[in-house]
Protein backbone atom coordinates (compact mmCIF):
# COMPACT_ATOMS: atom_id res chain seq x y z
CA UNK A 1 0.00 0.00 0.00
CA UNK A 2 1.64 3.30 -0.96
CA UNK A 3 -0.10 6.67 1.01
CA UNK A 4 2.81 8.75 -0.45
CA UNK A 5 1.60 10.20 -4.00
CA UNK A 6 4.07 11.02 -6.73
CA UNK A 7 2.34 14.50 -6.70
CA UNK A 8 2.81 14.83 -2.67
CA UNK A 9 6.38 13.96 -3.12
CA UNK A 10 7.00 16.58 -6.17
CA UNK A 11 5.42 19.05 -3.82
CA UNK A 12 7.33 18.28 -0.56
CA UNK A 13 10.27 18.45 -3.06
CA UNK A 14 9.76 21.84 -4.31
CA UNK A 15 9.67 22.86 -0.77
CA UNK A 16 12.95 21.44 0.54
CA UNK A 17 14.95 23.72 -0.92
CA UNK A 18 13.26 27.02 0.63
CA UNK A 19 13.40 25.41 4.25
CA UNK A 20 16.82 24.75 3.86
CA UNK A 21 17.73 28.34 2.87
CA UNK A 22 15.52 29.92 5.69
CA UNK A 23 16.41 27.09 8.39
CA UNK A 24 12.82 26.78 8.48
CA UNK A 25 10.43 23.79 10.06
CA UNK A 26 8.96 21.64 7.17
CA UNK A 27 5.33 22.75 8.45
CA UNK A 28 3.60 22.64 5.27
CA UNK A 29 5.01 19.09 4.37
CA UNK A 30 3.80 17.49 8.02
CA UNK A 31 0.43 18.99 7.62
CA UNK A 32 0.21 17.57 3.90
CA UNK A 33 1.70 14.26 5.50
CA UNK A 34 -1.03 14.62 8.61
CA UNK A 35 -3.56 15.11 5.78
CA UNK A 36 -3.02 11.62 4.27
CA UNK A 37 -2.72 10.10 7.08
CA UNK A 38 1.10 9.15 6.88
CA UNK A 39 1.81 9.88 10.86
CA UNK A 40 -0.63 7.30 11.72
CA UNK A 41 0.50 4.68 8.91
CA UNK A 42 1.91 1.96 11.56
CA UNK A 43 -1.44 2.37 13.98
CA UNK A 44 -3.47 -0.57 13.72
CA UNK A 45 -6.80 -0.29 11.50
CA UNK A 46 -9.03 -0.59 14.76
CA UNK A 47 -7.30 2.10 16.67
CA UNK A 48 -7.18 5.01 13.78
CA UNK A 49 -4.36 4.06 11.95
CA UNK A 50 -3.68 2.46 8.13
CA UNK A 51 -2.34 -0.26 9.48
CA UNK A 52 0.64 -0.61 7.32
CA UNK A 53 4.03 -2.99 8.13
CA UNK A 54 7.46 -1.40 8.83
CA UNK A 55 8.14 -3.15 5.70
CA UNK A 56 5.71 -1.09 3.80
CA UNK A 57 6.52 2.49 6.02
CA UNK A 58 10.40 2.22 5.32
CA UNK A 59 9.80 1.56 1.38
CA UNK A 60 7.53 4.94 2.21
CA UNK A 61 10.50 6.56 3.67
CA UNK A 62 12.71 5.80 1.38
CA UNK A 63 10.65 7.69 -1.02
CA UNK A 64 9.93 10.27 1.32
CA UNK A 65 13.59 10.98 1.64
CA UNK A 66 14.40 11.09 -1.94
CA UNK A 67 12.52 14.29 -2.21
CA UNK A 68 13.28 15.52 1.05
CA UNK A 69 15.61 14.13 3.52
CA UNK A 70 15.11 16.89 6.64
CA UNK A 71 11.23 15.98 6.32
CA UNK A 72 11.62 12.42 5.95
CA UNK A 73 14.46 12.39 9.25
CA UNK A 74 11.88 14.72 11.40
CA UNK A 75 8.87 12.74 10.42
CA UNK A 76 11.32 9.60 11.34
CA UNK A 77 10.79 10.56 15.34
CA UNK A 78 7.66 10.26 15.59
CA UNK A 79 7.07 6.88 13.14
CA UNK A 80 10.07 5.57 15.51
CA UNK A 81 7.97 5.77 18.20
CA UNK A 82 4.24 3.86 16.86
CA UNK A 83 7.07 1.30 15.73
CA UNK A 84 8.37 0.59 18.84
CA UNK A 85 4.38 0.63 19.81
CA UNK A 86 3.36 -1.83 16.92
CA UNK A 87 6.73 -3.97 17.50
CA UNK A 88 6.16 -4.71 21.14
CA UNK A 89 2.00 -4.85 20.65
CA UNK A 90 3.01 -7.44 17.63
CA UNK A 91 5.06 -9.35 20.35
CA UNK A 92 2.07 -9.14 22.98
CA UNK A 93 3.00 -6.12 24.89
CA UNK A 94 0.38 -3.57 25.12
CA UNK A 95 2.39 -1.13 27.28
CA UNK A 96 2.46 1.86 24.04
CA UNK A 97 -1.06 0.72 22.96
CA UNK A 98 -1.80 4.41 24.38
CA UNK A 99 1.24 5.82 21.75
CA UNK A 100 -1.06 3.93 18.90
CA UNK A 101 -4.22 5.07 20.51
CA UNK A 102 -2.93 8.75 20.73
CA UNK A 103 -0.94 8.93 17.02
CA UNK A 104 -4.85 7.52 15.59
CA UNK A 105 -6.17 10.55 17.47
CA UNK A 106 -3.40 13.05 15.55
CA UNK A 107 -0.66 13.48 18.30
CA UNK A 108 2.69 14.18 17.04
CA UNK A 109 5.31 11.89 19.03
CA UNK A 110 9.26 13.20 19.35
CA UNK A 111 12.10 11.16 20.22
CA UNK A 112 13.76 12.93 23.38
CA UNK A 113 16.03 10.40 24.37
CA UNK A 114 19.66 11.74 23.41
CA UNK A 115 22.39 13.57 25.92
CA UNK A 116 25.27 15.40 24.87
CA UNK A 117 28.08 13.06 25.82
CA UNK A 118 26.12 10.07 26.35
CA UNK A 119 27.62 7.44 24.58
CA UNK A 120 25.87 4.31 26.59
CA UNK A 121 22.81 6.33 24.72
CA UNK A 122 19.57 3.42 26.03
CA UNK A 123 21.60 2.23 28.92
CA UNK A 124 22.42 5.38 30.94
CA UNK A 125 21.20 8.90 31.09
CA UNK A 126 22.80 12.39 32.38
CA UNK A 127 19.00 12.96 32.78
CA UNK A 128 17.56 13.05 36.79
CA UNK A 129 14.74 11.48 37.37
CA UNK A 130 12.96 12.25 40.24
CA UNK A 131 9.62 9.97 41.62
CA UNK A 132 6.46 12.22 42.55
CA UNK A 133 5.70 9.95 44.61
CA UNK A 134 2.32 9.01 42.99
CA UNK A 135 4.10 6.59 40.58
CA UNK A 136 5.13 9.34 38.58
CA UNK A 137 8.29 11.44 37.66
CA UNK A 138 9.90 14.12 36.77
CA UNK A 139 12.77 14.92 34.54
CA UNK A 140 15.44 17.60 35.31
CA UNK A 141 18.50 17.22 31.89
CA UNK A 142 18.95 18.39 28.34
CA UNK A 143 18.13 16.52 25.22
CA UNK A 144 19.68 17.23 22.13
CA UNK A 145 18.63 16.55 18.63
CA UNK A 146 14.91 16.95 19.19
CA UNK A 147 13.35 16.31 15.92
CA UNK A 148 9.54 17.96 15.47
CA UNK A 149 10.51 20.96 18.18
CA UNK A 150 7.77 22.83 17.14
CA UNK A 151 5.60 20.28 16.47
CA UNK A 152 5.25 17.61 18.95
CA UNK A 153 2.59 17.44 21.77
CA UNK A 154 4.27 13.94 22.96
CA UNK A 155 7.69 13.43 23.99
CA UNK A 156 9.05 10.37 24.93
CA UNK A 157 12.34 10.96 27.34
CA UNK A 158 14.20 8.92 29.86
CA UNK A 159 16.17 9.53 32.50
CA UNK A 160 17.97 8.03 35.79
CA UNK A 161 16.79 7.73 39.00
CA UNK A 162 19.06 7.57 41.92
CA UNK A 163 17.26 8.02 44.81
CA UNK A 164 14.01 5.18 44.57
CA UNK A 165 14.93 2.35 47.11
CA UNK A 166 15.76 -0.10 44.33
CA UNK A 167 18.03 2.73 42.25
CA UNK A 168 19.51 2.80 40.24
CA UNK A 169 17.05 2.66 36.99
CA UNK A 170 16.76 3.90 34.38
CA UNK A 171 13.10 5.53 33.63
CA UNK A 172 11.24 5.81 29.95
CA UNK A 173 8.17 7.94 29.98
CA UNK A 174 6.01 10.20 28.18
CA UNK A 175 5.49 13.86 28.68
CA UNK A 176 2.56 15.75 27.27
CA UNK A 177 3.55 19.66 25.47
CA UNK A 178 0.78 21.27 27.19
CA UNK A 179 1.73 20.50 30.67
CA UNK A 180 4.91 22.53 30.14
CA UNK A 181 8.23 22.03 32.41
CA UNK A 182 11.02 22.04 29.61
CA UNK A 183 12.27 25.07 27.56
CA UNK A 184 12.75 24.50 24.09
CA UNK A 185 16.23 26.59 22.95
CA UNK A 186 16.39 28.24 19.51
CA UNK A 187 19.87 26.63 18.44
CA UNK A 188 19.17 24.67 15.67
CA UNK A 189 21.79 26.51 12.74
CA UNK A 190 23.27 23.55 11.61
CA UNK A 191 25.36 22.37 8.71
CA UNK A 192 22.18 20.31 7.16
CA UNK A 193 18.97 18.36 7.79
CA UNK A 194 18.09 21.94 8.57
CA UNK A 195 14.73 21.68 8.22
CA UNK A 196 13.95 19.23 11.05
CA UNK A 197 14.24 21.28 13.64
CA UNK A 198 15.81 19.39 16.02
CA UNK A 199 16.73 22.12 19.13
CA UNK A 200 17.72 21.26 22.50
CA UNK A 201 15.16 20.52 24.61
CA UNK A 202 15.76 21.82 28.64
CA UNK A 203 13.62 19.65 30.89
CA UNK A 204 13.14 21.24 34.04
CA UNK A 205 10.32 19.48 35.92
CA UNK A 206 8.89 17.66 32.99
CA UNK A 207 6.33 15.82 34.36
CA UNK A 208 5.16 11.71 33.20
CA UNK A 209 2.64 10.56 35.07
CA UNK A 210 2.51 6.82 36.58
CA UNK A 211 0.11 6.10 33.47
CA UNK A 212 2.62 7.06 31.27
CA UNK A 213 5.88 5.97 32.84
CA UNK A 214 6.10 2.48 30.66
CA UNK A 215 9.34 0.93 32.03
CA UNK A 216 12.01 0.93 34.94
CA UNK A 217 15.30 -0.62 33.83
CA UNK A 218 18.30 -1.48 35.50
CA UNK A 219 21.54 0.62 33.64
CA UNK A 220 23.47 -0.87 31.00
CA UNK A 221 22.54 -3.29 28.43
CA UNK A 222 19.65 -5.24 28.69
CA UNK A 223 17.25 -7.46 26.30
CA UNK A 224 14.13 -5.77 27.61
CA UNK A 225 11.32 -5.65 24.83
CA UNK A 226 10.96 -2.04 24.99
CA UNK A 227 15.17 -1.78 24.42
CA UNK A 228 15.02 -3.90 21.73
CA UNK A 229 11.64 -2.00 19.84
CA UNK A 230 13.68 1.58 20.12
CA UNK A 231 16.83 -0.17 18.13
CA UNK A 232 14.80 -1.86 15.67
CA UNK A 233 12.96 1.04 14.78
CA UNK A 234 15.04 3.56 15.10
CA UNK A 235 17.74 1.62 12.59
CA UNK A 236 15.64 0.88 10.61
CA UNK A 237 13.80 3.97 9.68
CA UNK A 238 16.98 5.68 9.66
CA UNK A 239 18.47 3.27 7.38
CA UNK A 240 15.52 4.25 4.97
CA UNK A 241 15.92 7.54 5.33
CA UNK A 242 19.60 7.52 3.93
CA UNK A 243 18.89 5.13 1.46
CA UNK A 244 16.58 7.50 0.01
CA UNK A 245 19.20 9.76 -0.15
CA UNK A 246 21.67 7.52 -1.81
CA UNK A 247 18.94 6.79 -4.72
CA UNK A 248 18.50 10.22 -5.30
CA UNK A 249 21.89 11.13 -5.90
CA UNK A 250 22.54 8.47 -8.47
CA UNK A 251 19.53 9.66 -10.28
CA UNK A 252 20.63 13.04 -9.54
CA UNK A 253 24.30 12.04 -11.03
CA UNK A 254 22.99 10.16 -13.95
CA UNK A 255 21.05 13.19 -15.30
CA UNK A 256 24.45 15.59 -14.58
CA UNK A 257 26.54 12.74 -16.80
CA UNK A 258 23.40 12.83 -19.83
CA UNK A 259 23.57 16.57 -19.49
CA UNK A 260 27.24 17.60 -19.79
CA UNK A 261 28.72 17.74 -22.61
CA UNK A 262 33.02 17.15 -22.57
CA UNK A 263 34.78 19.88 -24.75
CA UNK A 264 37.45 17.43 -24.99
CA UNK A 265 35.39 15.09 -26.46
CA UNK A 266 33.99 16.74 -29.76
CA UNK A 267 31.06 17.68 -27.61
CA UNK A 268 30.34 14.56 -26.39
CA UNK A 269 28.11 14.07 -23.01
CA UNK A 270 29.69 13.11 -20.11
CA UNK A 271 27.85 9.54 -20.06
CA UNK A 272 29.84 8.14 -22.79
CA UNK A 273 32.91 8.97 -20.98
CA UNK A 274 34.53 5.56 -19.86
CA UNK A 275 35.49 7.33 -16.11
CA UNK A 276 32.39 8.74 -15.90
CA UNK A 277 30.38 5.50 -16.48
CA UNK A 278 33.08 3.68 -13.83
CA UNK A 279 32.11 6.18 -11.21
CA UNK A 280 28.31 6.13 -11.91
CA UNK A 281 28.44 2.24 -12.17
CA UNK A 282 30.48 1.61 -9.12
CA UNK A 283 27.48 4.20 -7.23
CA UNK A 284 24.93 1.93 -8.54
CA UNK A 285 26.37 -1.44 -7.41
CA UNK A 286 26.79 -0.06 -3.30
CA UNK A 287 23.51 1.48 -3.98
CA UNK A 288 21.83 -2.02 -5.54
CA UNK A 289 22.75 -4.09 -1.60
CA UNK A 290 20.23 -1.58 0.23
CA UNK A 291 17.10 -1.96 -0.84
CA UNK A 292 17.11 -5.98 -0.23
CA UNK A 293 18.79 -5.52 3.54
CA UNK A 294 16.32 -3.01 4.23
CA UNK A 295 13.39 -5.25 3.03
CA UNK A 296 14.94 -8.41 4.86
CA UNK A 297 14.97 -6.90 8.28
CA UNK A 298 11.93 -4.71 8.07
CA UNK A 299 10.27 -8.36 6.71
CA UNK A 300 11.59 -10.47 9.59
CA UNK A 301 10.16 -7.82 11.76
CA UNK A 302 7.11 -7.83 10.66
CA UNK A 303 7.50 -11.28 10.65
CA UNK A 304 8.17 -11.98 14.41
CA UNK A 305 11.40 -13.96 13.36
CA UNK A 306 13.53 -14.92 16.09
CA UNK A 307 17.79 -13.84 15.08
CA UNK A 308 18.62 -14.02 19.39
CA UNK A 309 21.75 -12.39 19.77
CA UNK A 310 21.79 -11.14 16.29
CA UNK A 311 19.08 -9.13 15.96
CA UNK A 312 21.17 -6.14 17.30
CA UNK A 313 24.21 -7.26 14.89
CA UNK A 314 21.84 -7.08 11.75
CA UNK A 315 20.05 -3.67 13.12
CA UNK A 316 23.25 -1.72 13.25
CA UNK A 317 24.84 -3.52 10.22
CA UNK A 318 21.67 -2.35 8.28
CA UNK A 319 21.97 1.24 9.33
CA UNK A 320 25.45 1.68 8.99
CA UNK A 321 25.59 0.33 5.87
CA UNK A 322 23.16 2.46 4.63
CA UNK A 323 24.65 5.79 6.21
CA UNK A 324 28.04 4.73 4.52
CA UNK A 325 26.78 4.00 1.47
CA UNK A 326 24.73 7.24 1.14
CA UNK A 327 27.91 9.37 2.08
CA UNK A 328 29.96 7.39 -0.67
CA UNK A 329 26.72 7.58 -3.52
CA UNK A 330 26.57 11.50 -2.48
CA UNK A 331 30.37 11.82 -3.24
CA UNK A 332 30.54 10.02 -6.48
CA UNK A 333 27.33 12.12 -7.36
CA UNK A 334 29.06 15.74 -6.78
CA UNK A 335 32.50 14.14 -8.95
CA UNK A 336 30.02 13.12 -11.89
CA UNK A 337 28.16 16.81 -11.46
CA UNK A 338 31.05 18.92 -11.18
CA UNK A 339 31.52 22.42 -9.71
CA UNK A 340 28.03 23.47 -9.89
CA UNK A 341 27.23 21.16 -6.97
CA UNK A 342 29.27 23.49 -5.10
CA UNK A 343 27.05 26.10 -5.11
CA UNK A 344 24.44 26.23 -2.18
CA UNK A 345 21.38 26.15 -4.30
CA UNK A 346 22.43 22.90 -5.91
CA UNK A 347 20.21 19.60 -4.60
CA UNK A 348 23.19 17.45 -4.63
CA UNK A 349 25.04 20.16 -2.31
CA UNK A 350 21.68 20.18 0.10
CA UNK A 351 22.03 16.25 0.00
CA UNK A 352 25.97 16.05 0.24
CA UNK A 353 25.29 18.40 3.77
CA UNK A 354 22.32 16.49 4.68
CA UNK A 355 24.21 12.92 4.22
CA UNK A 356 26.34 14.17 6.77
CA UNK A 357 23.98 13.22 9.27
CA UNK A 358 24.10 9.46 9.24
CA UNK A 359 27.61 9.43 11.31
CA UNK A 360 25.94 10.98 14.24
CA UNK A 361 22.87 9.10 14.75
CA UNK A 362 23.62 5.85 17.40
CA UNK A 363 25.18 3.08 16.33
CA UNK A 364 28.35 4.87 15.15
CA UNK A 365 31.14 3.46 13.76
CA UNK A 366 32.86 2.22 16.23
CA UNK A 367 29.74 0.78 18.15
CA UNK A 368 28.65 -0.75 15.39
CA UNK A 369 31.41 -2.95 14.84
CA UNK A 370 32.17 -3.38 18.62
CA UNK A 371 28.03 -5.05 18.46
CA UNK A 372 28.84 -7.15 15.75
CA UNK A 373 31.95 -8.29 16.95
CA UNK A 374 30.04 -9.38 20.27
CA UNK A 375 27.28 -11.10 18.03
CA UNK A 376 30.20 -13.22 16.42
CA UNK A 377 32.99 -13.95 19.05
CA UNK A 378 31.19 -13.32 22.30
CA UNK A 379 31.81 -10.14 24.85
CA UNK A 380 35.46 -9.19 25.47
CA UNK A 381 37.05 -11.06 28.56
CA UNK A 382 37.44 -9.35 31.48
Amino acid sequence: MSVLSDDLLERIRARAAGYDRENAFFSDDLAELAGVGYLRALVPAELGGLGLSLREVAREQVRLASAAPATALGVNMHLVWTGVAKIMRDRGDDTLEFVLREAGDGEVFGFGISEGGNDLVLFGSRTDARPDGAGGYTFHGSKVFTSLSPAWTRLGTMGLDSTSADAPKIVFGFIDRAAGGFEILDDWDTVGMRATRSNTTVLDGAHAPADRIVRRLDPGPNADLLTFGIFASFELLLAAVYTGIGERALQLAVEAAKRRTSMKNDGRSYAQDPDIRWRIADAAILQDALRPQLDAVAGDLDGLVDHGSQWFAKLVGLKLRATETARDVVDGAIRVAGGGSYFASSELGRLYRDVLAGMFHPSDDESAHSTVATAWLGPLEA
